[in-house]
């Protein structure tokens, strides 16, 4: 049970650092609004987690190396920056949407908030575990 609980945390600690950075992201992409030639950038790391999470759960494995490399432990997953060079819709080059950012950042932080309350949760079952057992 508590080997189940300090897997969740360790996962939850990777969304967490995920999301943290997105939320720098996205308030620097709020702070170059009007920075000609600036490109948005996005963080991602979904993916990634979710391989990490099958991937704990399965036992398959590369047999060939021509095979997909896929992320094998949940230490391998980090947090991506990418540059969204898609096409500017202003004549400066710059691709930011204030409303488009903003939105993201408000998704952002109630994502953030939601998985800091499950991991609050999962330190209290630390707790109750504890004081059940010293009963």
């Amino acid at each position: 049970m508590l080997n189940q609980i300090n897997n969740n945390i360790n996962i939850l600690n990777k969304a967490l650092d995920g999301l943290w950075l997105r939320d720098k992201v996205i308030n620097q992409n709020i702070s170059n609004a009007n920075t000609p030639k600036y490109k948005r950038k996005m963080v991602s790391f979904e993916k990634q987690l979710r391989e990490a999470m099958i991937n704990r759960k399965s036992k398959l494995s590369i047999t060939h190396n021509k095979h997909l490399p896929t992320i094998k432990n949940l230490d391998q997953v980090e947090p991506r920056i990418d540059i969204d060079k898609s096409y500017s819709y202003r004549f400066d080059g710059n691709n930011v949407n204030i409303d488009m950012e903003s939105a993201d950042l408000a998704k952002n932080a109630i994502m953030y908030n939601a998985i800091v309350n499950q991991t609050v949760n999962e330190f209290d079952k630390i707790k109750n575990l504890i004081n059940e057992g010293s009963k």
